[in-house]
Formats: C-alpha cells, structure tokens, sequence
C-alpha cells in the first residue's frame, strides 16, 4: 500500500474555527485551499465601488475578510507572516472542484447537521476517491453525518476536532465513523502528533466527545457550586487559576473569551442528548446563565459577560465585576485565601493539590466539593467516552490548558482520600474505582524503567502507554538516570551518550547553581559522555538570569563580586561554544534574557515553535551581559556586505536588543536573528523536543564533533558606527521618543556592538568584546534609575521605562 503524504488540504467553511485551522496548516508547511460561500448582497462599499455580484472580489469577500481578521487578531494564529501565502482562497460555487487536487478535505461550517450533509453532498461530487474527509465538528454524530455517502466516502470519513484557537490548543480528537477504515485513524492518529504537534486522541462518537464532555461537566459543576456556596467570580477564578495548574484566565474569563453563547450551546446539547447521565440535571442552564443570554452579556465578542471593561470618570480603562446575586456590575474584588497562601513555597502545582482539599476555610470546602464531583464523574465516563484513563487525562490538558488531568490529581490527592471526599458529598464512584483498589492498586498511574503506564480496567493491570517511544519524558528518568543534582540543576544520562542539564531553580531563572550545573555537565559530558543538551519540560525554558542576585550585590556595591559573578556567566556561555563536545539548546515558552544568551552559544538550537525568545535587559536598564551583546555584534560581523551595508547591518542587530524585541515564535527568531538559519531547527510537538535535542546531539558527535577554534576575526566598525548610533540616540531622546536613561544605557551598547571608539575599522577577538561589555554592564548597574527598574521588575513582574 502508498505511503500517505499530506500537502495540500482543502478547509471548506472560514470562520474564526475555520482560518485558524487554515493557518496552522500553513504553519507547518501545507498548501491551503480555504473555500466559503458566495455573499447574495452587495454591501454598501461594494455598491459605491460600482462592483455587481459576479466580480470576483465582490464572490470571495467573505473567505478573505475572514482570513484577513484571523491574520490581524492577537495572538496570532500563524508562525510568521510570510507563512500566510501558503493559503490560497476561494468560494465553494467558483472553486469546489479544485478539491479534487486536495490530499485531506476538512469541513468546518456552523453546527447544523442538514447544512453539513448539504456540504457533504457537493464536495462527493468533486472528491477524489482515497481522499480524507473530515469534519471539525464538536459535538454532532459522526455516523449521522455520513449517511448516504457512497462507501469510500465513508471509509475515509471521520471527525478531526480541533479546539480554538487551533495553534495554540494542543488537542486533536479523532472520532471514527461507523465505517472508518483503521488505517486512516492510526495516520491521522501520527499525523496529528508528528506533524501538527498535537495531542491526538481517539474518542467515541459520544455527545461532546472526551474534551467538551468533561470540560463542559467541569464549568457547569462550578457554576452551579458558586451559587450554593456564595462565592464571587473573583474567587471562583483565584481559586480555578494557575494555583492548580489551569490558566491564567481561569474559568469566568476564560468563559468570556470563549463566549457563553458557545458554552451554552454545548451544554443545551448535552442536556438533550445524555438522558442517562447520572448527573443530566447539572447540565441545565442556570438562572443567572439565561439571564445573562437574554442580556446578550456573552464576554468579549459583546463588550460585556462576567467582566466588562469599561471609561471611568479619571478616563482610564477600569475591569467591572459581575454580581452573580443581583446581576449588576461592581467593581473588582481583591480574593484571597489562607489556604492557598500554604501553597506559595510549594513550586510543584502536583504537590499543592493535598494541602488544597485538606483546607479549613471556605477555598478548602471549595477544592472538596469540586473536586469529588469531578472524580466520580470521570469514573463514570469509562467506558462510555473512552475505554482508557489516560485518554481523558490527555484530553483534559491538551484541550483546556490543564497542567494535570482528572486521573492525575486524583492521584495526587490520594486514591483513597478521593473516594473518602466523593462519599462525603454523597456521590458513588463507579465500581472499577472500587475493584481497583481491592485489587492492591494505590494510584491510576506508575512509572517504570522510564515508561508511564496506566491501570487498565478490563485487563485489571497497569499497561504501558503506547506512542511513549518517540518522546523521553523527564519526569520519569529524573530519579532513576540521575548523574549529578544542585539546587539549580538535574543532570540526567538521555542514553546513547547523551547528557541533559535540566533547571530546577524557580522559574528556571539562571543563577549562581544553574550556572555551577552548567559547568559541572560540561565536566562530566567531556570526561565520560559524547554531547550535552540543555533542556527541561517545565511551563517555559527560563525568564533569564537571577535579577534578584544582581539588585542586591548593586545595592551592596558589591562590584568586585558582581563583576565576578557577570564574568562567571559569560565564561559559562562561551563554555557552551567551546567545549569539546557538541551542546544542543531546546528553548521553549518563555526563554528570555539569559536564557537566550544560553542558546545563541550552543552548537545548536532545537527550539519548539511556541518558543518567545529575545534578549530583554533593556527593560531592566542594562545591556545583555551574558555574552549577547557580543554575540549580536558578532553576527553582525559575519553578515556584512560592502560598503554602507555594514552600518544597515549593525544597526539591525543593534535595535534587536535596544528595542527589547522577542520573537513570538521560533521561526520569527530567525527573522531577529537569535536563531540561524541552516543551523538551528524547530520542532512543531514540545513533547518531541528533548528526544529530538538528543538524536541532534548524537548525530554531530557521530560526524566528528571538534572543539571550535576562538574567534578572533570579528569586524567592528569603531567611530564610524559609534557616531552613526549616538547621533541616532541624540534624536531620538531630543524627540522625546526615548528618556534620558534609555539614552544612557543605548549608548553603552552601541560602545560595545561598535567596538569602542577605535579610528577605524578592525577585527578583534570575542573576548575584547566581552571585556567592553561587562565593564559597561557594571557602569549602569551604579545607576539610581537602573537599580529602580530592577526593583520595579521584581515587585511587579514588568518592566518600567524612566
């Protein structure tokens, strides 16, 4: 049998759902064919510009006004803007046949089951037989939507959920028809995970699927929970955020965003289509719900749900609270809780869980309710939605931003302190929870020889869970592969050959332990392995070096060490280039500052498309001092032309840093040039990330990794650049585009990105370029406004500009 390939794809219906589908594909390189409707009516800038309904802008408005918003929207739902001209469009009257050119067919209209067989209908007539056929449904039947297809329409038919928006949500459920063929669900099944960086899972054609049936379960609990428990939405939020591992939108907000209208939707649905469900009652729509449908308050798409923002008398933006007794908007209310206070020093949101429902307040009365609700609930889904745990767990993270899924938190509480809280609300878990533990089984999931592994119900054993093998999962080689640990850093042995320092500091901040581990992997790696890569699995690689150390030795005027200690940092990054083995770097998320200095001096860098990358020391009023300045400088070097060129060059690299810019992904890194192109790669799937850092690794030591010889050949421009950029900061401070500040600290880099004042051009070694760098980094680190901006930075999270 051919091997299937997928190159273009045919998205037919180009709402929000629809372009971000679209878009994602082009993300990953796939030619996009995105078909809508024809309008029926002019509108009125149409009737100005003359234009009859047969113009073929006047035929396609609707597919590209849909597109053009999709591109414009934050965040964006494409990688970089060129990836944009992959996708072509067109209307389904014009241009339905060119699906016959297609390699995948998706349908993503609105949710009405006689308008998609209608869809269905037409696009048999132009579809190539072998073609996959998909609908983005989320919720209607797969098998009534097949119905009267010819049968290699339905061999090739099923449902490839996405959830919204498409690049950012990693679920992709696959519901399998009546009449699916398997091996179109195993390659959508790898596709998913290999290509679109997915987690896919296999659902049942059950209402809702496994995604929306929990997720849906989960909101309507709490909203029926917050009425009998009098709590504000600022509470239910504090409490339903990031302190268990969920959103920073937690659950009103993020309902806004979504819009109630969609929730409700999906809830109507449930409520008419699981009769038998032991808990059908909670899926009716509360009061308070309908009041605010008939309001039209449906979140951010109407101005105004739970939260509206609004002009207040001083003219400046102000967030109005919802009162759910009275339904008038007040202003915020600050939630806080004893409870979760305990849980401040506990880093590990796994670990909080425990604390949380053992509460003596109204937040633990919360977490025990919620919680046993949600326990024997998805208890009770198995085996209707899905025949395995870990696929709700999987649909629950992937879908709605959980850290942890229903199984694992369960796990995390105890499995017996969960069936203790369901009884004492009442509730019943069903019988396989019993059995297992009956059996001698004390948790839903281990781990053994680096594998996770989950309790089967039918079998009654722990089974390994399959598709593990293309990923290495920290988490579970951290105890056993263990080569060296500090405060900062676990060195662990990947196999092979192949040693990884991963940060265990506080948000991966990069301090005077991360550096140490840093070093001491390059020791070891040297003496007794063949490569080294540098990665974690945490929610961002790091937010940069230790400000927090840096304020303190300033504030001491403790120079000698504070010059100790950039030096220290430097010498680690240029460690990291000239070490005798092959350095791998995996950013991911948030990798800033010196978390970005770290991977411009590995070997390579293997970054996850997700990756928000760039040297931001400006907003702290200081100049990178972790080897980026020097580094810029030197690509720079390595990028110059003839001519006047070279001061164009310069000056890009220069405003690179001076502007603070971060990438908002990886492949917009390249365009910063932080990452280089023929060098470094990105891997769609995070989860591929490390296994793939590792094979990198591998694959330069088997080619003959040699120890890089120091440069010393790096163009600097002198006088020529340092007046070409003080004249720049002159203007723009003169303007009042810039503070006398930022002045200060845009001249100390254009010192060092210029070589200092040298009369004329000349090559220099990377180590004159540090020396200036650090002596400049010190200078503002004597400043008043620097040290002020450190402090804000760290009382506030962001940076102030003076």
């Amino acid at each position: 049998m051919s091997k299937r390939r997928i190159n273009k794809v045919a998205i037919i219906g180009s709402g929000i759902m629809g372009s971000g589908i679209a878009c994602h594909f082009a993300n990953i390189g796939v030619d996009v064919l995105l078909l809508d409707i024809v309008p029926n009516e002019l509108n009125a800038k149409e009737k100005a510009q003359g234009l009859t309904l047969e113009n073929k802008s006047v035929r396609n408005r609707i597919v590209n006004e849909a597109l053009s918003a999709a591109l414009k929207s934050s965040p964006s739902p494409i990688y970089h803007k060129s990836f944009a001209s992959r996708i072509t469009t067109g209307n389904l009257e014009d241009d339905i046949e060119k699906v016959s050119q297609v390699d995948w067919i998706m349908e993503v209209v609105v949710e009405r089951l006689d308008i998609k067989k209608q869809v269905f209908e037409k696009l048999e007539k132009h579809r190539t037989p072998g073609t996959l056929i998909t609908s983005n449904t989320s919720g209607i039947p797969i098998k009534f939507m097949s119905e009267g297809r010819s049968d290699d329409f339905q061999k090739h038919f099923c449902g490839t959920h996405f959830f919204n928006p498409a690049r950012y949500l990693k679920l992709f459920e696959i519901i399998p028809g009546p009449k699916t063929a398997d091996s179109v669900i195993d390659f959508l099944n790898q596709y998913g995970e290999k290509y679109l960086g997915k987690t896919s899972v296999i659902a049942k054609d059950t209402p809702a699927f496994i995604g929306n049936r929990i997720g849906i379960f989960s909101i309507m609990s709490l909203f029926h929970t917050v009425k009998s428990m009098d709590l504000t939405i600022e509470e239910v939020d504090k409490l339903t955020g990031p302190v268990i591992g969920r959103p920073k939108s937690a659950t009103f907000r993020t309902v806004d965003v979504v819009g109630l209208d969609t929730l409700v939707h999906v809830a109507n649905g449930l409520f008419e289509n699981v009769p038998n469900d032991e808990r059908h009652e909670l899926f009716k729509i509360p009061d308070f719900i309908a009041s605010m449908m008939e309001n039209k308050w449906l979140g951010s798409k109407t101005g105004q749900g739970f939260y509206k923002k609004i002009k207040n008398e001083e003219g400046q933006s102000e967030i109005l609270s919802l009162d759910l007794n009275n339904l008038e908007y007040r202003k915020k209310k600050s939630a806080k809780f004893a409870t979760l206070e305990l849980t401040k020093p506990i880093e590990k949101v796994i670990d909080r869980f425990k604390i949380l429902v053992n509460g003596k307040n109204k937040a633990g009365e919360f977490y025990r309710k919620t919680f046993a609700a949600l326990f024997a609930y998805v208890s009770h889904r198995i085996p209707e939605i899905s025949d395995e745990i870990y696929k709700i767990d999987d649909a629950m993270k992937a879908g709605f931003g959980w850290e942890h899924g229903p199984f694992q938190i369960w796990d995390a509480i105890g499995v017996e302190k969960g069936l203790e809280l369901i009884k004492s609300e009442g509730s019943e878990p069903a019988p396989w929870v019993n059995e297992m533990v009956a059996l001698g089984n004390t948790s839903f999931y281990t781990v053994k020889e680096g594998a996770s592994y989950f309790y089967d119900i039918p079998s009654k054993t722990q089974q390994k869970i399959p598709g593990q093998d293309a990923f290495i999962i920290l988490d579970n080689i951290r105890k056993s592969n263990e080569v060296f640990r500090n405060s900062g850093v676990v060195i662990e042995d990947l196999g092979d050959g192949i040693l990884n320092c991963e940060f265990q500091s506080k948000m991966n901040t990069i301090g005077g332990d991360v550096l140490a581990g840093l070093n001491k992997a390059v020791d070891i790696a040297e003496k007794d392995f063949d490569g080294l890569v540098i990665g974690n699995q945490g929610a961002n690689f790091s937010v940069g070096a230790n400000i927090g150390m840096i304020f303190m030795m300033a504030v001491e005027q403790e120079y000698d060490e504070l010059n100790a200690a950039i030096k220290y940092f430097q010498d680690t990054m240029m460690r990291m280039r000239y070490s005798s083995i092959p350095t791998v770097s995996a950013p991911h998320g948030m990798s800033l500052g010196g978390a970005c200095e770290l991977s411009m001096h590995a070997d390579k860098v293997v970054a996850a498309a997700e990756t928000y990358i760039g040297l931001v020391e400006f907003g702290v009023g200081v100049i990178p001092g972790g080897a980026g300045s020097k580094e810029m400088a030197l690509r720079a070097s390595d990028s110059f032309r003839k001519g006047d060129v070279e001061l164009n060059v310069l000056q890009e690299y220069f405003l690179t840093i001076g502007m603070a810019k971060v990438a908002t992904s990886a492949y917009e890194a390249f365009d910063l040039g932080i990452l280089q192109k023929g060098k470094d790669i990105v891997v769609t799937n995070k989860d591929r990330q490390i296994a793939t850092a590792k094979a990198h690794a591998r694959i330069m030591a088997d080619a003959g990794y040699t120890k890089p010889v120091k440069r010393k050949d790096v163009k600097v421009l002198g006088k020529q650049a340092l007046g070409m950029f003080l004249v720049g900061t002159d203007s723009m401070e003169a303007a009042n585009f810039i503070s006398e500040h930022d002045q200060k600290i845009a001249n100390k880099l254009a010192y060092v990105m210029a070589g200092g004042d040298l009369s004329e051009p000349a090559l220099v070694s990377e180590q004159y370029l540090l020396d200036l760098e650090r002596e400049a980094f010190l200078s503002l680190c004597t400043e008043r406004k620097t040290l002020e901006r450190i402090q804000h930075m760290l009382k506030t999270g962001k940076p102030l500009r003076n």
